[in-house]
């Protein structure tokens, strides 16, 4: 990791999270006392068996579910107990989401698509198209702003979500493999190009990806196993290799 990554503001703290889904009279433990921060312009990659609850971190970190234990801070402020109204606010304004379903609305154009998340936080539509027209530029799209969905490739599709997930600026990134309906020639491409912008915007970024590869060219390796984080390249190799 950088120097300036090593000093740079706790864009995500989680501290001491557990989560825990109640079934009658069953109860199961998904992770217990889970501590993970991370700092702005840091890229760190989440790996894990599937079912190992990388969804489940990724939901309590984007403040979309509540942990069942801990305390979740985006950007310095603690956001546990926010109620449903702040935190809507706070994923609109902190948190850049990035699915492995893109989810592009189908009858607005690629940069209708990224600049609807800045218009619904207030942005005028002038400034709003003309963040989208910068950010899908840097993505490669600078000839497809107009095209809808439809008229895109996978992997342009997931350019333009990845874009959208960028248009508020957003403190933290969040993305559940955003390349696993790729093919391997294009979710290479597509990766390198999110892990340039996300860093050029300066932002944190957690990315859960079952592809090593990919998580190798990032500043770190968590790995989530039996309820707990482990860091590391090389456990993450090893636990991956089960």
């Amino acid at each position: 990791m950088s120097e300036t990554r090593e000093n740079g503001a706790v864009a995500l703290r989680l501290d001491g999270i557990s989560r825990i889904y109640e079934q009658g009279e069953i109860a199961l433990k998904v992770f217990e006392d889970l501590n993970l921060d991370i700092r702005e312009g840091e890229m760190v990659a989440l790996v894990g068996h599937s079912g190992a609850g990388k969804s489940s971190l990724l939901h309590i970190a984007g403040l979309l579910e509540k942990p069942s234990g801990g305390r979740v801070e985006i950007a310095g402020r603690d956001c546990t107990a926010l109620g449903e109204g702040t935190r809507t606010a706070m994923r609109r304004a902190q948190i850049g989401f990035v699915y492995q379903f893109h989810n592009l609305l189908p009858e607005f154009s690629a940069q209708e698509n990224v600049a609807l998340p800045a218009m619904v936080a207030g942005v005028t539509r002038k400034e709003a198209m003309a963040r989208a027209d910068r950010l899908l530029s840097k993505f490669g799209l600078g000839a497809r702003l107009v095209h809808r969905p439809a008229e895109l490739s996978g992997g342009e599709q997931q350019r333009v979500a990845i874009a959208r997930a960028l248009a508020n600026r957003p403190k933290l990134v969040l993305a559940d493999e955003p390349t696993g309906n790729l093919d391997p020639a294009t979710s290479g491409g597509v990766f390198r190009e999110l892990l340039e912008v996300t860093r050029t915007e300066g932002a944190a970024a957690l990315i859960a990806t079952h592809n090593l590869d990919l998580a190798g060219q990032m500043d770190r390796i968590v790995l989530i196993h039996e309820g707990a984080i482990h860091e590391g390249e090389e456990i993450a190799k090893r636990y991956h290799s089960l």
